[in-house]
């Protein structure tokens, strides 16, 4: 027994000493086990919490016509976490969504913590044309902003104008640059009136056709074009399910010359 203390005593340890430093490690543990659990505690509260109210329930798309609100959304909600506005929020802060053919860019806004509008910016297509099996939009400039293999639903295909190339985000060489406005102010008229024309072809001269499934509609030059284009939504409806050319080129303020040949089925 003396012999112990003397070996405690050359060592300089107390067995007192001992216990209280392991129970004191034991502590310390017990402690930062107890703190991990508390933060563990409160990020699964506060999981439940933003899970529980930022859900999003509600979405709003606007400014769309070549896609469906469907297909806008799936473009956006792309995962599982994407239907959460507080992520939304900060997966889009500061950012617009580009590289969407036809799109400009889409701004995702949090108008409620279950709420959320997607504001689409098209870009401005005044028709598209056939070229070298590919569908190519241009807009009012006669700029080529986009490539497809899909043909538009919303504006028409544009025919008769000669070119030798087609680049993309170059104009179109076509001799008649005035042309292209005059395209955008003829499908921005029948998207007015809810006219859906399967093509625009130009003469030469630059006479304007609308084709309409069987109804060929001769318009003439861009004069006198959108009080044409005003009579068509009341003419077109009485024609449905016949064939033949709907002669408006002599038609002006003063004569309103308008004359149908139907041709035999």
């Amino acid at each position: 027994m003396a012999k112990r203390k003397k070996r405690y005593k050359k060592r300089g340890e107390n067995p007192l000493i001992i216990v209280g430093r392991t129970i004191a490690d034991h502590k310390s543990i017990y402690i930062i086990l107890g703190v991990l659990l508390a933060f563990l505690i409160i990020g699964a509260v506060a999981i439940k919490y933003i899970a529980d109210n930022y859900t999003i329930t509600n979405i709003y798309v606007t400014g769309n016509t070549h896609y469906t609100n469907d297909e806008i959304i799936d473009m956006v909600i792309t995962d599982g976490l994407s239907h959460n506005s507080m992520y939304l929020s900060m997966k889009y802060r500061d950012k617009s969504i580009e590289g969407v053919p036809f799109i400009e860019k889409m701004d995702v806004d949090i108008v409620s913590p279950d709420t959320v509008r997607i504001n689409v910016y098209e870009k401005a297509v005044a028709g598209y044309i056939a070229y070298l099996g590919r569908y190519m939009y241009f807009d009012r400039d006669g700029i080529v902003v986009e490539s497809s293999l899909e043909a538009s639903d919303t504006v028409p295909q544009v025919m008769g104008l000669s070119f030798n190339y087609c680049i993309m985000h170059e104009k179109l060489p076509i001799e008649n640059q005035d042309v292209f406005e005059e395209i955008l102010d003829i499908t921005q008229l029948l998207a007015k009136y809810q006219l859906g024309a399967d093509r625009i072809f130009f003469d030469s001269e630059y006479n304007v056709y609308l084709y309409f499934d069987e109804i060929e509609v001769s318009l003439g030059t861009e004069e006198f074009i959108d009080e044409k284009i005003i009579q068509l939504q009341y003419i077109l409806p009485e024609l449905s399910g016949k064939k033949g050319i709907l002669e408006m080129k002599d038609f002006d303020d003063d004569t309103k010359n308008i004359t149908f040949e139907e041709k035999n089925q």
